[in-house]
């Protein structure tokens, strides 16, 4: 029986904040699926890489690659299908979906904003959800979906998303759009699963707008949760595939 390596595929940065929340995220799977076999691995900056996580399977084990990653963007897309079509046996190694706009991080979110002191009944408050953005404008319409979902069941004076390494939509033009619509106290709730570089200048630009930033999605339960139902996404696939 082969054994069923759950990759969990961060995208890796130059600060080790990042690769600790990606350790702490697999902690978190072995917890909530004990016997489940996971390594970590990245796609740059950090170690191990996923070449080297994939080369290190024995010929007789299987893996589903398991992007920790939010958006179906370049690395979910090019990157991570092109280092499994490099590996040694390809043809054991699955890919599963990105975690997305999925509801039960959204909660999350939703969570970290109330860490704040925000009432989901206060309707003086707009939220910035601020992702990091992609060349796809694609994923960044689907990215885009997250506010609604945000600002369901509140009385908060609105949501919008803006990119952080896109000009469509600016963190200052959703800042804008967001005391238009008449919200007398803008916080910005981070669409990023871990601390990091990029996150450090969200909040530089909240220091200097003088509004409020929340901590990142981090490793809550809930991203673990979503992380295994993509795994088994995966899992259901192949199998039916195999049948077929």
């Amino acid at each position: 029986m082969a054994l069923t390596t759950l990759v969990l595929t961060a995208h890796g940065s130059a600060d080790p904040r990042s690769a600790a929340n990606a350790g702490a995220v697999a902690d978190l799977l072995t917890r909530l699926r004990p016997g489940l076999s996971v390594r970590p691995a990245f796609l740059g900056h950090s170690s191990p890489s996923l070449a080297d996580a994939l080369s290190g399977l024995c010929e007789t084990d299987e893996a589903v690659v398991t992007p920790l990653l939010l958006a179906d963007a370049y690395h979910a897309r090019v990157d991570i299908p092109h280092q499994i079509a490099e590996c040694a046996v390809p043809e054991r190694v699955w890919k599963a979906p990105v975690l997305g706009e999925d509801e039960r991080l959204v909660s999350v979110l939703r969570r970290r904003v109330a860490e704040l002191g925000v009432s989901r009944l206060d309707e003086t408050v707009g939220v910035l959800v601020v992702a990091i953005g992609s060349s796809n404008p694609a994923a960044n319409a689907r990215t885009a979906r997250v506010a609604p979902k945000l600002l369901a069941r509140t009385g908060w004076a609105g949501a919008t998303v803006a990119f952080a390494t896109r000009p469509e939509r600016s963190l200052a033009d959703g800042l804008g759009r967001l005391r238009r619509q008449g919200a007398r106290r803008v916080v910005i709730a981070p669409w990023f699963l871990a601390p990091g570089l990029l996150p450090d200048r969200v909040r530089a630009f909240a220091d200097g707008a003088e509004i409020e930033m929340a901590a990142p999605l981090g490793a809550h339960r809930l991203v673990a949760e979503t992380v295994l139902d993509r795994f088994d996404q995966a899992l259901r696939v192949r199998t039916e595939r195999l049948a077929a």
